[in-house]
């Protein structure tokens, strides 16, 4: 039986175009892209809030849409857990009643140990018996995916869920969406522009734009420039790598990877830890030649696999061992290296570059060094 989505629609609203093509499987698939360009409209005719005028929408293989077919499968009979950007609870509700309610929609059984430790996975148990006036904006947000998944979806739908918190009750909820994505197997599909959260949670990246999908793949080679990217988000690499040990004396963790060893501040991860660390283009400096003695302990050798001008700066991709790494100049230091395709560069970065929130658990294949 074939498994995850594949959706082909085509639908219009107003003067915009909805044309998008999709097929994701399972994890956590981001949709990413700049405000109007498609990507609530193309959840929503996946949950069924939106009848396309063609196309069709499949989940493991079942039709939840075909307009050859004749197939219109309404939204409450889809199984799909859909969280709202404002929540959305029920005011007059507690949170127990409002866990309570989704339960009506459970198309598979249950149990109640099930239910608590989804209430344990989201730290809302404490606030069982409290009404949505009374919780914080974060706590509203654990909530509303609290209640998405009481209802025992096969897929869940979060729209931009984080978007009007801030960086604090963020970073408060972020690890919450880890252990969702890792310990329920339910597969979701989360809309965001927002570069910190794509980066961390998604297993797979949809590049949405004008009303299409213009790239889809591995966050490393969407987010890393192989796609349009939204105003607010910065060029980046994101390389996969396996935790190999400390330098407690040093502070600093050593984490192996295909494109070299890479020396990070010391954090949470351990050795044996799979995680997938991001840097910025910008914090990468190119060089030719071998590099001095220099600060910088992260160095990483490889070959130009081509160059982009974008907003008066050139992107260089760098090929390191197989690792596409992109590093941002001027369009003055480019033509002053020389730089050509197929050209050996050294590519230097420091430790401390590497912010603890850009050490993010790999839930892609391992990569081998």
């Amino acid at each position: 039986m074939t498994t995850g989505l594949d959706i082909v629609v085509q639908h219009r609203l107003g003067a915009f175009t909805l044309d998008a093509t999709l097929r994701s499987q399972g994890g956590l698939t981001a949709l990413y892209g700049p405000s109007g360009s498609g990507k609530t409209s193309l959840v929503n005719v996946i949950a069924g809030l939106i009848r396309p005028e063609s196309g069709h929408v499949r989940h493991d293989g079942e039709a939840l849409f075909d307009r050859a077919g004749g197939v219109f499968v309404p939204p409450h009979r889809r199984r799909i857990g859909y969280v709202f950007q404002e929540g959305r609870l029920f005011p007059h509700m507690t949170v127990r009643q409002n866990l309570g309610y989704a339960r009506r929609f459970r198309r598979v059984s249950g149990t109640d140990a099930a239910d608590a430790r989804l209430v344990e996975l989201l730290g809302i148990g404490h606030l069982l018996d409290r009404r949505p006036a009374g919780l914080s904006g974060g706590e509203k947000s654990r909530v509303a995916i609290g209640r998405a998944l009481f209802s025992a979806p096969s897929l869940l739908i979060m729209d931009e869920p984080l978007s009007a918190l801030d960086q604090a009750r963020k970073a408060e909820i972020l690890p919450h969406l880890e252990y969702v994505r890792d310990e329920t197997g339910i597969p979701i599909l989360y809309v965001s522009h927002a570069m910190e959260e794509v980066s961390r949670l998604a297993n797979f990246v949809v590049s949405v734009s004008a009303g299409r999908v213009v790239a889809a793949g591995d966050p490393g080679t969407v987010l890393g420039g192989g796609a349009p990217v939204p105003e607010n988000m910065e060029p980046a690499t994101f390389i996969s790598a396996t935790i190999s040990h400390h330098l407690e004396d040093e502070g600093l963790t050593v984490a192996e990877s295909r494109a070299g060893r890479i020396y990070l501040k010391r954090g949470a991860a351990e050795p044996g830890d799979r995680v997938r660390v991001h840097i910025a283009a910008q914090d990468i400096i190119l060089g030719i030649g071998e590099p001095g003695n220099l600060s910088a302990l992260n160095r990483l050798g490889g070959r130009v696999l081509g160059m982009t001008e974008r907003a008066g700066s050139v992107w260089v991709s760098v090929d390191c061992s197989g690792e596409a790494v992109l590093v941002q100049v001027t369009r003055h230091s480019a033509a002053r290296l020389g730089l050509a395709e197929g050209q050996p560069v050294s590519l230097l970065f420091k430790s401390v570059s590497i912010d603890t929130q850009g050490l993010f658990r790999n839930q892609l294949p391992e990569t081998r060094p």
